[in-house]
């Protein structure tokens, strides 16, 4: 890539990484205090969003997180189209790259939900969102079948995640002492571990949604978690995720410092 690209990208690629972190620490937070019957219910990253709003400076704190994610959405924009992380053009390859694509657009979208608290405008939450464009694409031709690869890719996003922590590939991307590594890398793969599970609860959730051909059983990160904690012994299951959020936050921010950032 150009040499003026490569001069932004790795501080875009870092206040991404931490900006994300921020938000999944809030999440993580928040569902570990319903999971003690200290607040109310989990919630989900545009939840998270809604409560920063209500902090001291929340505006400003809002449009700093804002422009991180938009960072974040360049970041894995360049991930995806110039394989910055040789992920490769075979199938495996184009897959993963496909998902950063997704997940590109989908910070895009939480950016400007940050910036629309900011200035006022409308709230929302990841259920009444995932349900109202699953009702769209039902509304097409072959719909509940979209919906339910949607639910698959999700699910396989899940599933990555969980393989990515048995397997410790990402500390490879990790520029970091060894001792370091070693009291960083349970941390990290604990957390990865809990995304995944809240991953593989949502695709299951959007496989239903398919299958019942009905928009109203998909649900988005706040149903996930508040379906763990519906469950029997579900305040423990869902403290235990939400432990697990809470320290994939921080996998994310210690990414902000010691990944390794570079272009194909």
């Amino acid at each position: 890539m150009a040499q003026n690209a490569s001069d932004w990208l790795p501080l875009a690629a870092r206040v991404g990484y931490a900006a994300r972190g921020v938000i999944y620490v809030i999440v993580g937070a928040m569902a570990a205090l319903a999971a003690l019957g200290r607040g109310g219910k989990a919630t989900d990253s545009e939840g998270a969003l809604v409560e920063l709003l209500g902090a001291p400076f929340g505006k400003i704190l809002l449009a700093i997180v804002a422009a991180g994610l938009l960072c974040y959405s360049a970041w894995r924009a360049v991930q995806a189209v110039a394989d910055a992380d040789h992920h490769g053009t075979d199938l495996e390859g184009l897959v993963v790259r496909g998902g950063l694509a997704v997940s590109a657009v989908t910070h895009v979208g939480l950016a400007f939900f940050a910036l629309s608290l900011a200035f006022g405008w409308g709230t929302g939450g990841s259920d009444s969102s995932s349900q109202e464009w699953t009702a769209r694409l039902m509304s097409h031709p072959y719909g509940p079948w979209l919906v339910g690869a949607v639910g698959l890719a999700i699910v396989g996003a899940g599933v990555a995640h969980g393989i990515k922590a048995w397997t410790g590939k990402f500390e490879k991307r990790f520029d970091m002492d060894p001792r370091e590594q070693m009291l960083i890398s349970p941390l990290s793969r604990f957390g990865l571990i809990a995304r995944g599970a809240v991953f593989l609860i949502i695709g299951g959730f959007f496989i239903t949604a398919a299958i019942q051909n009905d928009p109203s059983e998909a649900r988005g990160l706040s149903g996930a978690l508040q379906s763990l904690q519906s469950q029997t012994f579900g305040s423990i299951l869902l403290g235990i995720v939400a432990l697990g959020l809470v320290f994939f936050g921080a996998y994310s921010i210690i990414e902000s410092v010691y990944r390794r950032i570079g272009t194909a």
